[in-house]
């Protein structure tokens, strides 16, 4: 389904007033900074502007009853999805959410209801973002098929094993296919609603609106949600114990053939293991690692660009940088002006 083009002709030169419908979809046990988080972002632009925004954000549900969402705080609705039938929606703005399964693993969960009232209003909205774990439910409804899209780290798995259409990549903050947005999690909503705003009226007032919120100007969509410490444990001890001797030898080669012999393996064993558990080859989580450690001091020390390059085993400056570059789509030193700790 191509989102938006029924929007392309509404879109009229309404001058400094053009009216923007901004729909956020409530369900039951909805995370609720997925439903306030963008929604504070469109009301603080108005402080930066001197004219109306355009804005107009609403809150839909199936019913104008209250929704409680996971934190246990119930929000009410302003319309109900029948009320906006018809209606020329410019932003549907779609979060998630989760339950715990048997084995305590997180599970994004759809309710095939909302699922098909986003399909619904999907038809006449001009672009369409989830925030977090709403990407499952923009997948469920066929509008990220053969799309690229972004969710949370714990279930990128999950969405990209029960909609083999997608090319999920679980690394950026959001990613942007065309009139469709996804998001990753949590505070990450934010990121979006940022880039949103910055989409309408401009890089300039999108920082504006960053410093109301005390946070840093712009994390670049690009910028990875990726941590080697929240990649769910290992299958087997072996592949467990390498990971604690990756990160106690950063400084080490840490070659696929030096794996190999740590484990008594083969380098084609090793290999094999890896893509298997990890879903990535054992090089690939080596830099993975450094990167991460070096983003840890990057954040809290005073160290040299050289000296961390040494200490997490890049060797020079230049292989940091990347590094850097093709993990996270930015620079070390943009990284420490952006996260630096005080």
């Amino acid at each position: 389904m191509d989102v938006g083009n029924d929007m392309q002709s509404a879109e009229t030169d309404m001058g400094s007033a053009m009216k923007r419908l901004m729909v956020v979809v409530l369900f039951d046990r909805i995370d609720l900074l997925d439903v306030t988080g963008p929604a504070e972002v469109f009301s603080l632009l108005q402080r930066e502007m001197d004219r109306p925004t355009g804005y107009e954000v609403v809150l839909a549900a199936e019913t104008l009853d209250p929704v409680t969402t996971s934190a246990g705080v119930r929000v009410l609705p302003d319309v109900t999805f029948a009320e906006l039938a018809g209606r020329a929606i410019d932003t549907l703005v779609v979060p998630g959410a989760v339950k715990t399964a048997a084995d305590g693993e997180i599970v994004a969960w759809c309710d095939p209801e909302v699922v098909d009232e986003v399909r619904r209003l999907a038809g006449h909205t001009r672009r369409v973002a989830s925030v977090c774990v709403g990407a499952h439910i923009l997948a469920a409804a066929g509008l990220l098929e053969g799309k690229r899209a972004t969710t949370h780290w714990s279930t990128a798995r999950q969405l990209a094993a029960e909609h083999p259409g997608v090319t999920v990549d679980a690394d950026p903050i959001f990613i942007r296919d065309g009139s469709v947005w996804t998001g990753a999690g949590l505070s990450a909503c934010l990121d979006l609603a940022l880039a949103l705003v910055a989409d309408d009226y401009g890089l300039e007032l999108a920082s504006r609106v960053a410093r109301q919120l005390v946070m840093f100007l712009r994390r670049p969509g690009g910028q990875s949600q990726f941590s080697v410490s929240l990649e769910p444990a290992s299958a087997t001890r072996r592949v467990d114990e390498l990971r604690h001797h990756i990160a106690a030898h950063l400084a080490d080669p840490l070659t696929v053939a030096d794996l190999a012999a740590h484990a008594h393996v083969t380098d084609r064993q090793i290999t094999r293991v890896f893509k298997a558990e990890l879903g990535m080859t054992p090089a690939a989580y080596v830099e993975h690692a450094r990167v991460e450690a070096a983003r840890h001091r990057l954040e809290t020390t005073d160290e040299t660009l050289s000296r961390i390059a040494g200490n997490c085993g890049f060797g020079t400056v230049s292989t940091l940088n990347r590094a850097f570059r093709r993990t996270l789509n930015t620079t070390p030193s943009e990284y420490r002006e952006r996260f630096r700790i005080s």
